[in-house]
């Protein structure tokens, strides 16, 4: 996993949930670990990540499955995201559900 992914990142916007919801159980991040593992938690949903670089041409993005739960109800999920200089940008998928976007950026 390369360096500019790993860390604690604040999620600090998504198309679909307000700040509030983000920041309903616990302020939302997500942490991306040297082994490509990881979480995302936002509202009432918890999700573990499972990472991996992907290439495309000259260019590279995060592509990470996720499985958790949301408010205790079993989820899975895809997503992506690219990462430049301290801010995250990307997309997730809720298997049959929602998708949104979201911006986060880098607390270390």
């Amino acid at each position: 996993m390369k360096n500019k992914y790993i860390g604690k990142w604040r999620i600090v916007e998504m198309e679909l949930w307000d700040k509030d919801f983000i920041d309903l159980v616990a302020p939302g991040r997500i942490t991306i670990r040297k082994g490509g593992l990881g979480s995302f938690k936002f509202g009432a949903v918890q999700l573990d990540m499972d990472c991996r670089i992907e290439k495309q041409g000259d260019d590279e993005r995060l592509e990470f499955s996720l499985e958790g739960s949301d408010e205790g109800d079993p989820v899975s999920a895809r997503g992506w995201a690219l990462v430049q200089g301290s801010e995250m940008t990307g997309r997730i998928y809720f298997h049959l559900g929602d998708d949104s976007g979201f911006k986060a950026t880098k607390s270390q």
